[in-house]
């Protein structure tokens, strides 16, 4: 039997939360999608406007938030380094001021609760594949810290909500993810490559072009949490997810060029500070708790995402 929820979607306008919201409201639920725009667009939910069971409110989680649902989905944070550098206070207040806010919400309503961590609790790390045991190898004064450290922080509050409250709490860890909706101007290496390619601007890439990235297609991710968050109480995670095949920054150029039939050609920039050299999850703990697994290639997921940056230009 199907149970109609009241579902909160923190970063409901963003790339995933729009995926998101999509696919919850096709499933019959009532959404709430809470967006305060900073990088998050109503185009991205314009489609969903006129369903009677959607609701856009414009809304910034470092404060709290009244309302009345079962389950809340908390992804509201930057998480492209253009976006997150440019205001790092805020960026640290939206992930551990959001957290708090979004787990009250949730004990006063006895709501499940769901957070959008992220690879970057990693670090660099200095384990290859990463596996959720391992703890990171993270700079707590660097440049990117405001995101990863906030991430871990929000992490933190999760489960010790979970523990002190007995709150019904999901902490799925997000890799690389791409695919419409994504912001043409985040400075993320697809849609960088992407929006490179289309307009035969040279494509810019960092370092020697060996570091690795393990690229997911957005409708692979949403299947995993919506998998996540309808898992049985003692699946608290953090679970990784991700795809585990992993392509080197170069092969990912390559692939992209021949795709566009661009004429753009490759140039080197110095790697930025404290940019990991290897991602890679290892999805063993989601395959198992949750039977879950991405099944998009990367020349499929690329093709709907380079026709949907084409729409843009």
């Amino acid at each position: 039997m199907h149970f109609r929820r009241r579902i909160l979607v923190t970063g409901g306008a963003g790339f995933l939360g729009s995926h998101l919201c999509e696919r919850l409201v096709a499933l019959g639920h009532d959404v709430l999608c809470a967006d305060n725009f900073f990088t998050g667009t109503k185009d991205n939910v314009v489609g969903l406007l006129d369903q009677p069971n959607f609701e856009l409110l414009r809304h910034d989680v470092t404060f709290p938030l009244y309302v009345e649902v079962d389950e809340i989905y908390n992804l509201a944070c930057p998480a492209s380094p253009i976006h997150y550098q440019h205001d790092p206070v805020q960026t640290t207040k939206t992930s551990v001021h959001g957290a708090i806010n979004m787990l009250g919400l949730a004990k006063r309503t006895g709501a499940r609760i769901f957070q959008a961590s992220t690879s970057e609790v990693y670090g660099d790390p200095q384990v290859h594949p990463q596996t959720e045991d391992y703890w990171g190898h993270v700079n707590p004064v660097g440049e990117r810290s405001c995101y990863d450290e906030g991430k871990r922080c929000a992490e933190t509050l999760f489960f010790d909500y979970h523990r002190q409250h007995h709150l019904q709490v999901k902490v799925a860890r997000i890799f690389n993810t791409y695919g419409p909706n994504m912001h043409p101007n985040d400075g993320r290496v697809v849609s960088n490559f992407i929006m490179q390619a289309l307009r035969g601007d040279p494509i810019t890439i960092f370092g020697d072009g060996s570091q690795t990235r393990s690229f997911c297609f957005v409708d692979d991710l949403v299947d995993g949490f919506l998998a996540l968050m309808d898992s049985g109480d003692e699946v608290t995670g953090p679970v990784n997810l991700g795809n585990p095949n992993e392509f080197t920054i170069t092969e990912l150029a390559e692939k992209i060029l021949s795709m566009t039939h661009s004429k753009s050609k490759l140039i080197t920039s110095p790697l930025p500070s404290d940019d990991p050299l290897q991602r890679q999850p290892d999805i063993s703990k989601a395959k198992a708790l949750l039977n879950w697994e991405p099944r998009v290639q990367l020349e499929e997921g690329l093709g709907k995402t380079i026709e949907y940056f084409q729409r843009m230009c």
